[in-house]
């Protein structure tokens, strides 16, 4: 996990070159990368505290690269980088087409359709394709279902690779969690940082107003458009709090539309929950046999029932990749050994 300090110091980092650049130009944020060498750039805009599941993802993976002792920069791209990392288009794609150079192989990591999964179309997706087609020499994407929605568009990308996210080990665990038991009140829990309407709260209401409250409790954890009456509702947390909040439930309810690959969903099966989930998106290729999938919010009921039986089992069918695993991949892709 990236420490605190080294964290504030790369957000300091950014927040300087980008004064640089401005006063003085690229030229200067090069002349840093020159003495500051690096094995592997990552351009990406982090956001401290909780926030999206690519922003979550990349933390862990740079943590995961920490611990190999590879040496990682963030926005810049040193003359010792063997491979820079982008993610979708949340960089300033400007500085990484100057700074670009051959040698250092450029990977892409791409998330979405977002057309689809934000329920609007604001170019989001053919921009994404476009920076893919200009920079990128091999792709990275988080599911098969993104890849096959973004063939069904007619965008092809850049070698395209299929590798799942991982989470950080050391926060999203199973140690400790609270032991199953029947003759108590089963305890649900749903997760998402945005408000976006495809994030399932419609489903969540549904759920809401159809559920034994006799036999369950339900906590949302996030941002929802909808506000609950009966689900518990609890602002978004720091991963540890998250973390700590799911070992003590016993059933993640994975809800939204369109979701490519579900970080909060990962984190969840990270930490021993079997899922009931919408049939939408990654969430089948994610969760497997550990849980029961639906197409339907009339279905939920009856589900419930059937996982709360089989609970024993589909824990013990949990088989979400390890960020070390994760790591291995995204390193063969890139060309880089540690």
């Amino acid at each position: 996990m990236i420490t605190l300090f080294r964290y504030r110091a790369g957000m300091f980092r950014q927040r300087l070159t980008k004064t640089i650049d401005h006063v003085v130009g690229i030229p200067a944020a090069q002349l840093w990368a020159r003495y500051h060498p690096a094995d592997i750039s990552m351009f990406f805009e982090f956001k401290a505290g909780p926030y999206g599941g690519g922003n979550q993802f990349l933390k862990a993976f740079w943590g995961e690269l920490e611990r190999r002792e590879l040496r990682v920069e963030n926005n810049t791209i040193s003359p010792a980088a063997q491979a820079c990392l982008f993610n979708s288009y949340n960089f300033d794609f400007t500085r990484l087409r100057r700074m670009a150079r051959s040698g250092c192989r450029m990977v892409h990591r791409v998330d979405g359709p977002l057309t689809i999964y934000r329920g609007s179309n604001d170019e989001s997706d053919r921009r994404i394709w476009q920076i893919n087609q200009e920079l990128a020499d091999v792709t990275i994407l988080q599911s098969y279902y993104s890849l096959e929605m973004y063939r069904q568009m007619g965008m092809e990308f850049k070698s395209p690779h299929v590798i799942m996210n991982a989470v950080d080990p050391a926060i999203f665990h199973a140690r400790n969690r609270i032991p199953f038991d029947r003759s108590r009140k089963i305890h649900l829990i749903a997760a998402s940082w945005s408000d976006n309407p495809n994030k399932g709260a419609s489903i969540l209401k549904w759920i809401e107003e159809h559920l034994d409250w006799a036999r369950f409790e339900f906590t949302f954890v996030g941002q929802s458009p909808l506000q609950f009456e009966r689900i518990r509702m609890l602002p978004p947390v720091p991963s540890p709090q998250l973390a700590d909040l799911l070992r003590q439930h016993d059933i993640y309810i994975a809800a939204s539309r369109h979701d490519p690959c579900s970080n909060a969903l990962i984190e969840a099966l990270s930490c021993g929950l079997p899922a009931l989930y919408l049939n939408s998106g990654g969430h089948p290729e994610i969760v497997e046999e550990a849980g029961l999938g639906f197409d339907s919010e009339k279905e939920v009921p009856e589900l419930l029932d059937r996982l709360v039986a089989e609970y024993d089992t589909r824990q013990a069918k949990i088989a979400v990749p390890t960020i070390r695993e994760v790591a291995d991949a995204y390193l063969s892709v890139m060309g880089v050994t540690g």
